[in-house]
Formats: C-alpha cells, sequence, structure tokens
C-alpha cells in the first residue's frame, strides 16, 4: 500500500502503465464496490446517481477551466468527438497530428463521402499550419510518445481567427496543470490519469459550438428534467451542454465523482513535477535527456520483453516500451524499471 497526494494506493512495485489504465484510490474503489453492492442486494435506486454524475462533472469543469453548464457527458471520447465531426460543413478541412490516437481523427476520417479533408501534420508544426485549417483536432499529449503539445503556440495561432480547436486531454488531464477554456472543444476519457473506471468521459464546449451541435445520441438524460423526459414528445432538451448528454453509465460515474474532486484539489503543478521528475530519473539513467512529459519511450528492441520479464508493466506502442509515470509512483518504480533495462 502506497500513500500519496493525500490518499491510499493499492499499487504494485512497477506499475507504469498509466497511459493505458491508472489505478484508482482505495477510496475510489471502495465507492464503486460499495455501489456494486447495493445494486447486487436491490437497495440501489436509479436516481441515487445523479449526485454522483454532476459532481463529477463540475470536478472536470474545474480541471479544465470551463463552466459547468458547458460539460456534457459520454461513454468514450469518439462518441463526444464524432458530434463536433458531424457538424462541420461539407468540404471542412481539418488539421491533425501525425500518429495522433484514433478517436481523435476517426470520427473525422469516416466523413470523407461528403468532403472533409483531414490533413496530417508533424505534432511541432500544427500551430504554424493552423490557419489552413477549419478545425484543429489534437491530443494535448499524445498517447504513442507523450509528446506535448504546445498549447500556447496553438492558442496565439487560432485566437481571433476562423479556426476552431478540439483538444483531447485523456493523456494529460491529472497531472498536467490546464488552461484551455480558450478551446473550443475540450474533451477526455476518465479511465487513465483521471483514475475513474472505464465508461465515462467528458467534453467541454464553447458557447457558440454547443448551439452549431446535433444531440445525435439525445435520450432522457439530455432533457431539461431528465426525470420528466423518459416518456412522450416532445424533445424539450437542457438548454445548456447537458442537452448533449448520454445515459450515464452509473459505475463509472460513482468512481469519478470520488476521484475527480480531488485531483482538481491538488496542486498540479507539483503532481507535474513529480511526474515528469521520476520520468526524466528514468531517462538519465538510461543516458536520455530530460524531457516535459509524464510519458517517455524506449526504443530499444527488447524493452519491453526485458521489462516484462522483470515484472514492469508498461505498454508497447510503435514499436517502443511506452513508461507512464503517475503521482502514486515512486523512485522505487523508477529503479526498478532500470534494473531491467540496464542490466
Amino acid at each position: 500500500m502506497r500513500s500519496a497526494f493525500g490518499q491510499r494506493f493499492d499499487v504494485p512495485e512497477g506499475y507504469l502503465n498509466t497511459a493505458s489504465i491508472g489505478l484508482p484510490p482505495v477510496a475510489v474503489g471502495e465507492a464503486v464496490a460499495e455501489a456494486v453492492r447495493q445494486w447486487r442486494v436491490g437497495t440501489g435506486r436509479a436516481h441515487d446517481f445523479d449526485e454522483p454524475v454532476a459532481v463529477a462533472r463540475a470536478a472536470f469543469a474545474r480541471l479544465v477551466g470551463f463552466g459547468v453548464e458547458r460539460v456534457a457527458i459520454g461513454p468514450a471520447v469518439s462518441a463526444l468527438v464524432g458530434l463536433v465531426a458531424s457538424a462541420l460543413p461539407d468540404g471542412a478541412r481539418v488539421l491533425v497530428a501525425e500518429g495522433d490516437f484514433t478517436s481523435v481523427t476517426f470520427p473525422f476520417a469516416v466523413h470523407s463521402g461528403r468532403g472533409l479533408t483531414v490533413v496530417e501534420a508533424p505534432l511541432a508544426e500544427i500551430p504554424a499550419r493552423a490557419g489552413d485549417a477549419d478545425l484543429v483536432a489534437v491530443s494535448a499529449v499524445q498517447s504513442a510518445d507523450g509528446a506535448v503539445l504546445d498549447l500556447a503556440a496553438l492558442r496565439a495561432a487560432t485566437e481571433g481567427t476562423r479556426t476552431r480547436v478540439l483538444l483531447d486531454v485523456t493523456q494529460a488531464a491529472g497531472w498536467l496543470p490546464l488552461d484551455v477554456a480558450w478551446a473550443d472543444a475540450v474533451v477526455a476519457a476518465g479511465y487513465k490519469w483521471l483514475l475513474c473506471p472505464r465508461g465515462v468521459a467528458w467534453m467541454a464546449v464553447s458557447d457558440q459550438l454547443r448551439g452549431e451541435l446535433v444531440p445525435l445520441s439525445a435520450g432522457w438524460y439530455a432533457g431539461e428534467d431528465p426525470w420528466a423526459s423518459t416518456y412522450g414528445l416532445p424533445a424539450e432538451l437542457a438548454a445548456d451542454a447537458r442537452r448533449l448528454d448520454t445515459s450515464p453509465a452509473w459505475f463509472c460515474h460513482v468512481g469519478a465523482a470520488a476521484a475527480l474532486p480531488w485531483l482538481a484539489g491538488l496542486d498540479l503543478g507539483e503532481v507535474r513535477a513529480h511526474c515528469v521528475g521520476l520520468a526524466n530519473q528514468l531517462r538519465a539513467g538510461l543516458g536520455l535527456p530530460p524531457g516535459e512529459s509524464a510519458i517517455t519511450v524506449v526504443a530499444a528492441a527488447d524493452a519491453i520483453d526485458r521489462l516484462t520479464a522483470a515484472g514492469v508493466v508498461a505498454s508497447s506502442r510503435r514499436g517502443a516500451a511506452r513508461l507512464a509515470f503517475h503521482l502514486y509512483n515512486t523512485q522505487a518504480d523508477v529503479h526498478h524499471a532500470l534494473q531491467a533495462l540496464t542490466r
């Protein structure tokens, strides 16, 4: 058992895979387990889950700097990005980063039949080329290698222009301090750095963009009063971003309501320093220059095999071993990984 930033974690030494699956604090796991117990014995009630949904929504809004009325819930990043893709006019031009996670790019690529053009560019060139696009859709931190987008440069390049910006902060929110309320849409999945169960995602949208999005999966939970929207017409949808909601995966939001307010209350500058500091200790031990990300990759052909054999949990991405350091990791994890990679 480890203690970190005011929480206890039942995390094993050598777990460096948060970029794939984040491990919850004990309190988060217990909250979900209790909700499942109540379901099992028939004491849970549907309306009991309204509060966790609202609590997690408000905490996500704090993490990304938007008002809570601008935040919608969904099951996954791609489902929420798809709403933005569907709202683009025929022939729109979308700029994406080369090799970005496909939950960001596929929702636009599938609209090629109506003339949407998706153009890839190196991550470092995204700000300079943003002016050629109707929309820039890009991850703030790249999933494959942890490369960090120059958000300030992208903001400067697009502010006051016709180019809109959609940011996926799935690999950033939770360890990287974010000031992204200038973007038109900010989306994230909860099951990585936000330490939630898989099945919950959020998207914050500007007022202007919200008015253009069609709630393609609208159901009762998108209603102004969800509990009065379970039968019949007309479709009286919420006036704010809740109109884009889909019905919540209950237990996922219970976990999110336990995790996100705690994360939103931390000094994320300290969290970043901790995570990036550990990643740079690993890089130094391997003779690599320091980086600015909590994610680092080791390109040696046998790296993932060495790590796995030593009991280090990491991921294989594009032929390299990807290691991710979160707030529950320690120098013992760095030492464990270095022993596996350098012996």
